[in-house]
């Protein structure tokens, strides 16, 4: 544990921070290039940023004490990313401080779209302000992996090409876009894809120069899990065979089980959400260039 800062109660913000987003994330693609001795798999992704998210808020507590507020199901509260996160925070710098967190969940869970992910470092982001503690993003992002590969992305607030486990990662640039997001309202757990005896782990390796020199970097590779995913789970092969309908290049996120596709623009994207299947619940998002708490490191 280092003590990096104690803030006096003079140079703390007021003790509510709300409206704090928490955005979804796409991978634009996701290749598996090899496995660690530790058994991590050692990944290359595009992370795109879109404007569908949860939403926290935070209340200080002067008694150290983290508690999460509101209930979600099949999540105990001691066991919840953002109830983690505050705590590996503390751990960190050895701040007395406390807080209250209540979530409004929009993002599905075992989507393949980073929403637990994206609630820790939204909580990392925000409570680095509530308490005082002045960490840099790169502290924040150290802190951030070891609760899981997909939080330091959104710590680092920008689309970035990924590569490591997911942890070593740089800025890219992505054009204005709108996508239909597809959640075929099946739970993906991200351990049964990895573990799966067929996944394949030698992808070559690429350089971001390869993906920066696409002309349409939305056709760039492949989902790896994708295969593993559609066969173990129907309804993520149908909704992307539903998808691949509007357009050739319609993939999934993640470990699944949300599917997407690309569009120039919002109406075309609207028009064929309007044609989802009731079975299935669909969103259309556009694209962020940046996380909604950017400012906050």
């Amino acid at each position: 544990m280092t003590v990096t800062h104690l803030p006096s109660a003079a140079t703390l913000p007021p003790p509510d921070l709300r409206d704090c987003a928490a955005p979804a994330k796409l991978n634009l693609f996701l290749h598996v290039t090899g496995r660690r001795p530790d058994g991590y798999h050692l990944l290359q992704t595009v992370f795109q940023l879109i404007d569908w998210n949860d939403m926290l808020h935070f209340h200080r507590r002067e008694d150290g004490i983290v508690a999460r507020t509101t209930e979600i199901a099949g999540v105990p509260a001691d066991t919840d990313l953002v109830v983690r996160a505050a705590r590996a925070l503390q751990a960190a710098t050895g701040t007395t401080f406390g807080v209250d967190i209540a979530v409004d969940k929009h993002l599905p869970m075992g989507g393949g779209i980073g929403g637990g992910s994206s609630d820790a470092a939204t909580t990392l982001l925000a409570l680095n302000r509530l308490w005082g503690l002045g960490l840099s993003r790169q502290r924040l992002m150290e802190i951030g992996v070891a609760l899981g590969a997909d939080v330091p992305v959104f710590v680092f607030g920008q689309n970035a090409f990924a590569e490591g486990i997911g942890e070593e990662l740089t800025a890219v640039d992505l054009p204005e876009s709108w996508f239909v997001v597809v959640h075929p309202r099946e739970h993906v757990p991200t351990a049964a894809i990895f573990s799966d005896e067929r996944l394949t782990r030698d992808t070559p390796i690429s350089i971001i120069a390869d993906f920066a020199a696409r002309t349409n970097k939305f056709a760039f590779g492949r989902n790896d899990l994708e295969a593993v995913a559609t066969a173990k789970f129907g309804e993520v092969a149908r909704a992307l065979a539903w998808l691949r309908q509007y357009s050739p290049h319609a993939r999934m996120t993640g470990s699944g089980a949300c599917v997407f596709a690309r569009f120039d623009d919002a109406q075309t994207a609207q028009q064929v959400l309007d044609r989802l299947p009731s079975e299935w619940d669909g969103r259309c998002a556009k694209s962020l260039s940046q996380h909604p708490l950017a400012a906050f490191a």
